[in-house]
Order: C-alpha cells, then structure tokens, then sequence
C-alpha cells in the first residue's frame, strides 16, 4: 500500500512538471512573437515619421512653372496614399496579428509576420524613391552650380591659351572662335534656366556644355600638331619621296611595285578630306590618319634604300655569276675532252657520259634563265630586288651544276682535278656564307639567336680546314674532301637557318604590325601581342609567330593563312 502510495506521488509530480514546462514554453513563445510585432510597429511608426513633408515643402517654395508643379502634386498624392491608406492597413495587420498571438495560432501568426515585413518593405522603398526624386530637384541648383563653375574654369584655360598661339590654328581658328561664342551662350542659357527654375531642362543643358568643353579640349590640344603634320612635314615628305622617285626612275630603277605617284595623289586627296573634316572640327581619327600618312612615306624611303643596297649586291652578284659560269663552262668543256681518253685509262661507268650530257643540257638551260635575266634588266622590267632573287636562284643553279661537275671530277680527275674542284667549292661556299650574312644585315634583326653564332662559327671554322688542308704539302685528298663536304654541309645548313630565322622573323613582325589594327579595341589582343613583341625581341621568332596568330584566330579565324601567304 505505501509503495504503491509513492508511485502515484511520483507520476502527480511529473505531469506537474510537464504541464508547467509547457506552460513556460507557451509564454516564451508568445512573448517573441509580441517582441517581433512590437519591432515591426516601431519601424511602421519610423516610417510616418520620415521627414517627406519637409522636402516636399522645399520643392513646394521652388514652383515656378507647371512641369514642376505636376512633379510636386504627383509626389504629394504618393505619400497621402502611403499615409492614409497603406499605413493604416498595416495597422490592421498588426492588431490582427496580436489576435492571433492570443488565440496561441502560431502558424498564422508567422504567415502575417512575414507580410506585414514584406509590406513595410514595400513602403518603405516607395517612400525612399520619393525622397530621392524629390532631393533631385532640391539639390540640383547646388550641384549644377558647382559643375558649371568647374566647367567654366576650363573654358576661360582653353580660350587663354588658344588666343596665346591663335597663328598655330591657322584656317580653323575662325570656326574655333564661333564654337567658343556658342559655348558662351550655353552659359548665357544655364542662368536664364536657372532664374526659371526648370531644374529638368537644367540637367540638358549642363550635359551640353560638359560635351562642348570636352570637344574643344580635344580641338585645342590636337589642332596645332595636325596643322604642323597636314601643313609641313606631309607636304615636304611628298616632295621628298617624288623627287627621289624621279631620280631613281631616271637612274634606270624599276619601282612601278610601289606605285608611288598614284599614292602620292591619293594622298594629296586624303590630306584634303581630312582637312576639310578639320575645319568643321571634326578631329575623329585624324591625328591617327595623318600619323598614318608620315609612317608611309618613311616606308617609301627605306623602300628606295633597300633597292639601293640590292642593286649594289645585284652586280657584285653578276659578276661573281659569270665568273662562276666561265669556270663552270671551262671545267664542263674539259671533262668532256678528258673522258675519251680517261676511258681509256680508267674504267668508266656509262652513267658518267649520260652525266655529262645532262649537265651539258642544265647548263643550257642555266645560260637561257642569264640571258633573260640581262633582258629584263636591259629592259628594266623588273626591280632590282626581284632581279637579284631571279639572279640568287640562277647563281644557286650554277652552284649545284658546279657540285655535280665537281663530283664528276672526282670520280674521274687527278689529284690536280681534286685540288681545283676543292679551291672552286671552297669560293662557292664562301659565297653562300656571305648571301647568308647579306641576308641577316638586310633584314635587321633585333636578336640572333646563340644557336645562330654557333652555326656561323662552325661554318667559318669550316671553311678554315679547308683551307688549311689546301695549304698543306702533300695535299691528302680524302681528308680534303671529307673537309669540303663538311663544309658545304655547314654553309647550307646555315644558309636554311638563316632563310628560316628570316621568314620567321618577317612573318611574326608582319603579324603583330597586322594585329596593330586591333589592339585599342580588343584587350585580349594586345596582352597576347604584348607577349608576341617580347618574344620577337627576344628572339623567338617562331614562337612569336605561333602566338601573333594564335592571337589574331580569335578576331579572325583562318588569319593564319593570310600570315603565312605574306611575301610568297
């Protein structure tokens, strides 16, 4: 009995407990969700009390005209609707909210909660937009003001110093003077709009002046240096270039390639085009246009020296030919007579007279491309760049006749045959060395590769044995000829990494001057020329080339053909 007593004393106590702790944990709920309401009537009465009256009131004592007198009705119905109508119904919210909070309906408790949140917010932004349309207004004599003084400082610099050097303007300077008038008379027109207090047409006219004052800024300071551009250096650097063109014509160079005098004349036009766009102050693109113009002429100029130097090597070219040519004839003519005998001497293989027919006919053929060649210069069909290449691959043609011959000889000849042979290739590889030295000069590479220095040295130091065999006595011919045939291995194989460099060279640079077009607008395309540039410094040639096009695929697809058909 007692322990049955004790049991049922215990279950009383814990479903005290239990009904208590619920109890306690309705009233904290309660409690937060009378806290929250509480909040949220504190920032429904901030937002009453948010000082729009007062700038209303403001805009109230600015109305002069009807556009603003329907801004300040429309602004003052806005917060009559807030104040009146939206406020009160979030009134409503919250007295129905406590309803709820009373009747213990959590759920719908926190759904109203949530849309008297979302309904302040409403408010709230309403209210924020009003204040700032409103403040557009009451801030914006203050505010123009002060542009306007800036923007008239800047006009009274431009005026001083274009009336400080008002010659350097030449032709423009009368149409500078009207622009300088009307600017004035927009100043003239900010004041009178002021006075009216049509703060709204106030906004377009400051807009105007700050574009004029940007514009005459951009005349004041470009003008000068078009004038000197389009007005001196343009017109002496036509002189020049003509006059230089008509001596070197006279001189009996063929530069119709370049075609300078219908250049010349459309120049003299795009020089016209351009002023006549100037005069109006119309200055887009000109300063770029007339750089542009100089930059060709320049090109014209070392166009003229280029000629110049490949005519000087063009007859030092000749003359090396037919000296070559005479020995070849010589050496071809006495193989020929040999043989007969050589037959009878030494056991010659039928190929050897096939041989000697073929190099006979390639030798015709070699006299064919001179005699033509001499045509074109008589004729001066052709300038002297293309007529030293045309006499480069002759001469090469020669060259390879000669080895041949060469070889010839060596399978039929003497010792004496083998020494001659050897001296003759020894001056056709000398030859090739200094074509691939002219090559490197002529075309000015910023940077020679180590690897560059190292084939030239092993070149030279070919040509060396060679000559230190020559001077030996006795002569070993095997050793000499192995010396010659490395030799010429050498040479031609610098000659290749020479024409390579070259072609690498000229393509990369002519890449990235293509990609020039493109660098102001597209910044991916200057970074990656950026890093072009470095490596064509540095003397990468290739690798800057593989770049430049990369580069340009992304504004041009398939640019890489057009790069890599340049100066075929």
């Amino acid at each position: 009995m007692g322990t049955g007593l004790y049991v049922g004393t215990i279950i009383i106590v814990i479903i005290v407990m239990v009904a208590t702790f619920v109890i306690v944990f309705k009233k904290k709920e309660k409690t937060k969700m009378y806290n929250i309401t509480n909040e949220l009537e504190k920032e429904k009465n901030m937002l009453i009390n948010v000082p729009v009256l007062n700038e209303l009131s403001k805009v109230e004592a600015l109305v002069k005209n009807n556009k603003l007198e329907d801004k300040y009705n429309t602004w003052k119905l806005k917060f009559e609707v807030i104040e009146k109508e939206t406020i009160p119904a979030v009134n409503d919210m919250l007295i129905e909210t406590d309803f709820m909070i009373e009747k213990e309906k959590k759920e719908v408790v926190y759904k109203k909660i949530t849309e008297i949140e979302i309904k302040l917010y409403e408010i709230k932004t309403k209210i924020k937009g009003i204040v700032s349309e409103i403040k557009e207004i009451t801030s914006s004599e203050e505010k123009n003001r002060a542009t306007v003084i800036k923007l008239k400082a800047q006009y009274r610099k431009l005026k001083r110093r274009f009336e400080e050097t008002k010659a350097d303007y030449e032709e423009t300077a009368k149409t500078i003077e009207l622009q300088f008038e009307t600017i004035e008379r927009r100043f003239e027109e900010f004041e009178e709009v002021m006075d009216k207090k049509d703060y709204e047409e106030v906004i377009y006219v400051v807009k105007g002046l700050t574009e004029m004052i940007e514009h005459m800024t951009i005349v004041i300071n470009e003008i000068p240096e078009i004038m000197l551009m389009g007005k001196s250096l343009i017109p002496k650097r036509t002189e020049d270039v003509s006059s230089e063109y008509i001596k070197l014509t006279r001189e009996g160079y063929q530069l119709d390639y370049l075609n300078v005098e219908y250049n010349v004349v459309e120049t003299e036009k795009k020089v016209n085009a351009i002023f006549d766009r100037v005069r109006v102050l119309n200055l887009e693109d000109v300063t770029f246009e007339l750089k542009t113009i100089l930059e060709y002429f320049d090109s014209l100029f070392n166009d003229f020296e280029t000629e110049k130097l490949t005519r000087k090597y063009y007859e030092e070219g000749l003359v090396n030919f037919i000296k070559k040519r005479k020995h070849v004839s010589k050496v071809l003519n006495a193989v020929e007579n040999k043989l007969p005998e050589m037959k009878k001497q030494y056991n010659l293989a039928e190929d050897t007279f096939e041989s000697i027919n073929q190099f006979k006919d390639e030798f015709e053929g070699i006299n064919n491309d001179y005699e033509n060649l001499k045509e074109l210069d008589s004729n001066h069909s052709f300038p002297y760049s293309k007529l030293n290449q045309e006499l480069e691959i002759i001469t090469l043609k020669l060259s390879k006749l000669h080895e041949k011959l060469s070889g010839l000889l060596q399978k039929v000849g003497n010792l004496k045959d083998d020494e001659e042979r050897a001296r003759n290739q020894l001056e056709d590889i000398k030859l090739l060395l200094k074509q691939s030295k002219y090559q490197i000069r002529k075309n000015r590479l910023p940077v020679i590769p180590d690897n560059y220095y190292v084939e030239l040295r092993e070149a030279s130091d070919g040509i060396k044995e060679i000559q230190k065999e020559l001077s030996k006595k006795p002569i070993d011919v095997d050793t000499l000829n192995v010396r010659v045939d490395t030799a010429r291995d050498l040479v031609f194989k610098l000659h290749n990494t020479t024409a390579d460099m070259v072609k690498m060279a000229l393509l990369s640079e002519y890449a990235i001057v293509y990609g020039n077009r493109y660098r102001s607008s597209k910044p991916i395309i200057n970074e990656g020329l950026i890093k072009a540039e470095k490596l064509f410094f540095a003397g990468d040639y290739k690798k800057s080339l593989e770049l430049s096009i990369n580069t340009l695929d992304v504004v041009e697809p398939g640019i890489h053909k057009k790069i890599l058909d340049y100066k075929k």
